[in-house]
């Protein structure tokens, strides 16, 4: 692993865990920092989880 594909994967992980961390507020029915917040980081987190895992994967791959 490179640092580049650390970062990424690192990166990666936090956005995981932010959109876990929506569904459940969200889920809750009262949601901290209000429904409409807590649905844009979800909606961005989600497929910032993807594009930051797939760019750590090929990374990686690419340094081997």
């Amino acid at each position: 692993m490179t640092p580049k594909s650390g970062v990424l994967l690192g990166g990666s992980c936090v956005t995981a865990i932010a959109a876990v961390g929506s569904i459940f507020e969200l889920s809750s029915g009262h949601p901290q920092l209000g429904g409409v917040v807590t649905g844009i980081i979800l909606t961005l987190a989600i497929p910032l989880t993807v594009i930051l895992f797939y760019a750590a994967v090929q990374d990686a791959r690419a340094n081997q």
